[in-house]
């Protein structure tokens, strides 16, 4: 798939989750687009892996040409970002969970923005 089918698979998959949820998030649309199992994913939340991106199919630069069109989607949709706390599943404390490897700031928060179409859900 190059850059330009992906960018419209990226876009078409986002607008159906934010149709659906009144948000899209990177994680939501990584699932949808079979980046990241369901199975890989709760075993993030339930801590049986470190990061994220570990769980994701797919190389570096492949998640943040993803990551760059779902900002860009959502710009040109005039989303609200809205930052979100990720934090473990399970029994125990609760513990924030990490999205990249090295838990860069910057990059932990790209992960954890929700995209949010405040007018729709202004509206319920």
């Amino acid at each position: 798939m190059n850059r330009q089918e992906m960018a419209i698979r990226v876009r078409n998959i986002a607008e159906a989750i934010v149709y659906e949820k009144g948000y899209v998030s990177a994680v939501d649309l990584f699932i949808r687009m079979d980046k990241l199992s369901v199975k890989d994913h709760e075993k993030w939340r339930k801590r049986q892996v470190p990061y994220l991106e570990r769980g994701i199919m797919g190389n570096l630069k492949q998640l943040s040409y993803i990551m760059k069109e779902l900002r860009s989607y959502a710009q040109n949709r005039g989303l609200k970002p809205s930052w979100t706390y990720y934090y473990s599943w399970g029994k125990g404390p609760k513990v924030k969970l990490q999205f990249s490897k090295y838990g860069d700031p910057s990059v932990e928060k790209i992960y954890a923005t929700h995209f949010v179409d405040a007018k729709r859900l202004n509206k319920q």
